[in-house]
């Protein structure tokens, strides 16, 4: 019975620490969470948003009216021959004036055939293109991440194999030496050994070189060093086949979607390169008071139409009905290269699931060979050299097989990219995430009184950004 209390004791001991390391080992969440909020790439391409967002602000403006305080001084000086009959004061040849003034104009344009308007429609569209290409870009670090954290487990695998193989070759050279004690082999099976361990430790080496890469770039991937890292979790769920994951790209991949709002914004500088050549109406309001003491106000209308510019306007047209064929031309080549990157993606994780099952069967082969060989060895019928080969047969089988599950879970998360689903929201991973219309809202229509401003910096302050 005491035994069998100690037994009880110890096997709860060694749950609560297996429990507790459980606990605090980093999951494929957490780092998929850290790379998401400590990412720089995201927070440039959020900036970088936030600026396309003010265009529209700008745009916007030019629906305004514009006042300008404006404050004149001007000197004036004329010199008076000798034979001028004007008559200057106090005898005087030189006539000179200082006359200061100071005023407030306003214009605002009335009627522009559109051409302001489009512009505010065109910047709504790139702010919305601008989006699409911040969510692909978010797809980029979250693959990085899931990337990071799978090259680090494999990498650790590996050490453990070859480290694994430099003790089985350390009992094989001490085998070795003791057969060659009894003269049952000769040095040369020793030294075979020996080379064999001297290889396997610069093989252990190698691999722990790699580890140091692979941490490396889990940190740069995901903000910090990765510590004990969980086993993998289940992989996502992507699609019933190739065509419907290519369907589903073709809808909702950020690129296509990026792709399309440009050509719409293309489409809207073309209307606005041809109303361009048309009048625009103005209106244009005017007080001042001069150094003297003097009123003035003035209210009046201006209709502008270009009639001659050197050609600049035609060009300018013809440049934006190059630039919207671009974009056309643009988005279908996009929708070939989304529709190839799924296919390159679903074949990667079938030849990856091949490679898997392939490798099974081998590791299951090399492992029946290896301990078949070793057997014989002992009887004399295998040399050591033998039992070394079939121990490296048996080592590269595990760490191909080790390698295809990798690729193939990997695999699994480029097919989502692909597909335009590997996004924070999709993933589930059940934290804030960044708003890209919290700031639009708050500049779209050009605030500049202090309410708005004091609204602005709410925002700011809400995503980090005060």
């Amino acid at each position: 019975m005491r035994k069998i209390r100690l037994w009880a004791v110890a096997t709860c001991s060694a749950l609560a620490v297996m429990a507790s390391s459980a606990a605090q080992a980093e999951t494929l969440a957490d780092a998929l969470i850290s790379a998401y909020r400590s990412s720089n790439l995201l927070e440039q391409n959020r900036a970088l948003l936030r600026a396309t967002d003010e265009d529209v602000a700008v745009a916007v403006a030019a629906l305004r009216p514009v006042v300008q305080f404006v404050a004149q001084s001007t000197y004036s000086f004329q010199r008076v021959h000798a034979d001028a009959t004007l008559v200057t004061p106090a005898g005087r040849s030189n006539v000179e004036n200082l006359n200061s003034s100071v005023g407030l104009t306003a214009s605002m344009t009335l009627y522009d055939f559109g051409r302001n308007a489009l512009a505010v429609e065109a910047a709504k569209e790139t702010v919305l293109a601008t989006r699409e290409a911040l969510v692909q870009v978010e797809q980029n670090v979250l693959l990085d991440a899931v990337n990071a954290y799978v090259q680090v487990q494999l990498a650790q695998s590996i050490v453990n194999l070859r480290r694994n193989n430099l003790g089985l070759i350390d009992q094989e050279l001490q085998a070795a030496q003791d057969r060659f004690d009894v003269g049952e082999v000769t040095r040369t099976d020793v030294s075979q050994a020996q080379a064999a361990l001297a290889a396997s430790r610069s093989d252990l080496t190698s691999a722990e070189g790699d580890l140091v890469v692979a941490r490396e770039a889990y940190k740069a991937a995901v903000g910090h060093y990765p510590a004990d890292l969980a086993p993998r979790p289940a992989a996502p769920r992507t699609a019933a086949t190739v065509e419907a994951a290519r369907q589903v790209a073709l809808r909702a991949h950020p690129q296509v979607r990026q792709a399309q709002r440009q050509v719409a914004a293309a489409d809207l500088n073309v209307a606005r390169a041809k109303a361009a050549m048309r009048p625009s109406i103005s209106a244009e309001a005017n007080v001042g008071l001069d150094d003297e003491g003097q009123e003035s106000a003035s209210v009046g209308l201006s209709l502008r139409h270009t009639l001659y510019a050197g050609g600049e306007l035609s060009a300018l047209y013809r440049q934006t009905l190059a630039n919207r064929d671009a974009q056309k031309a643009n988005l279908l080549q996009t929708g070939v290269n989304v529709a190839q990157n799924v296919g390159i993606a679903w074949s990667t994780v079938e030849v990856a699931s091949a490679a898997i099952a392939a490798g099974d069967e081998e590791v299951r082969a090399a492992r029946t060979a290896f301990e078949g060989v070793r057997e014989e060895a002992t009887l004399g019928a295998r040399t050591t050299l033998d039992v070394l080969n079939a121990e490296q047969d048996l080592l590269n089988a595990q760490a191909d097989r080790l390698t295809a599950e990798a690729q193939r879970y990997v695999g699994m998360y480029q097919v989502l990219a692909s597909m335009g689903l590997l996004t924070v929201e999709h993933l589930n991973l059940g934290i804030p995430t960044y708003d890209p219309a919290a700031y639009y809202n708050a500049v779209k229509n050009a605030p500049a009184t202090s309410s708005q401003g004091k609204r602005l910096d709410r925002v700011l302050k809400s995503i980090g950004r005060n």
